[in-house]
């Protein structure tokens, strides 16, 4: 029960027992604790929401049994399922997120000994309110129990011919559960034509698991279209969450300065995951159409167009302990989405 915080004031006439910290403050450039928890268990259920800066400059961070490194450290609104700024409903497993802007997640996040999670605030001008509310329970963990990681990545753009990395040579032995992506579209058509390729263990040039195009891997079919199978009707992106798959944000051009089209979308592996014993890569490739609607209904004119997009990704997944440190999380400038 706290005994000060940001509800103090309101609270002056109530006595002992009535709220008095429903919120904590972050300045800029400053990190705050949001548990420190010192027993054994497992984190079951996280809820947060905040007032002030933007989401990508709010760095989440989570550290297991006294490594000296993050296991997690994604921007917040990316790790919800919300990376591009604005409100999306997310309806799955996992996670949720429901009005107005209130992020949940239910994975499931076992430690040891201790655990620590932290936010940082790299905005230089803006306090962080930050509301939030931590649920866990103290037990023994058995022995064969894996540790949740995420890390964060983008390419700004993705080189021409070039791949989005999603994972690089995670070492130890673990299993995959999960992408959330984000996509910024840079041309005009159809941009959804590129392989996921997960690499295990001992793979090199080729991938033990290799998708057969952007949205059949999100679960979604037809270049996301609603219509495509109706002949006359007009083609539309549609958004959808279910339990383990969706793309619930689609951001459309308003014919002034949003210019571009960008999507989000997520992929659960929770009852198909990839399990991995000596280490996982996974890339995704950039592809559109080139030509397309010149070839005049022959199939064989068709040409792939590589593209320079904006991706950026989420990828979750449990492993052993101890893991690789994460690379250098990018400059605030190099994360923002406008």
């Amino acid at each position: 029960m706290a005994t000060e915080g940001t509800g103090a004031s309101a609270a002056r006439g109530l006595g002992q027992g009535w709220k008095i910290s429903p919120s904590i403050e972050i300045g800029p450039w400053e990190s705050c604790s949001l548990a420190d928890i010192k027993t054994g268990g497992a984190i079951q259920q996280i809820w947060i929401t905040t007032l002030g800066p933007k989401k990508r400059d709010l760095i989440l961070r989570m550290y297991w049994d006294g490594q000296e490194h993050p296991s997690v450290e994604v921007p917040l609104g990316d790790f919800f399922c919300c990376g591009l700024e604005r409100y999306a409903h997310v309806s799955s497993l996992p996670v949720c997120v429901n009005p107005g802007l209130a992020f949940n997640c239910f994975w499931e996040m076992p430690y040891r000994e201790n655990a620590r999670i932290t936010l940082e605030n790299r905005d230089p001008l803006q306090k962080a309110m930050v509301y939030f509310q931590i649920n866990y329970v103290e037990t023994t963990m058995p022995d064969d129990a894996a540790y949740f990681h995420a890390q964060f990545r983008r390419t700004n753009p993705v080189p021409y011919k070039g791949l989005h990395t999603i994972l690089n040579d995670v070492e130890g032995k673990g299993h995959y559960v999960g992408t959330y992506m984000t996509w910024g579209v840079n041309n005009s058509g159809w941009w959804g034509e590129g392989e996921i390729k997960f690499f295990i263990d001992d793979d090199e040039d080729f991938p033990t698991i290799c998708g057969t195009g952007t949205e059949d891997y999100f679960l979604g079919s037809f270049n996301f279209d609603v219509g495509t199978a109706i002949p006359g009707e007009p083609l539309a992106y549609s958004e959808y969450t279910t339990p383990y798959a969706g793309l619930p944000e689609v951001q459309r051009p308003d014919g002034v300065y949003r210019s571009q089209q960008r999507f989000g979308m997520y992929r659960w592996h929770i009852v198909d995951p990839i399990r991995f014993e000596k280490r996982l890569s996974a890339n995704i490739q950039v592809l559109g159409w080139r030509d397309f609607g010149n070839w005049g209904g022959d199939l064989s004119q068709r040409r792939y167009l590589p593209l320079q997009d904006d991706l950026s990704s989420v990828a979750f997944w449990y492993q052993t302990l101890p893991a690789r440190p994460f690379p250098e999380l990018p400059h605030r400038d190099e994360l923002e989405v406008n």
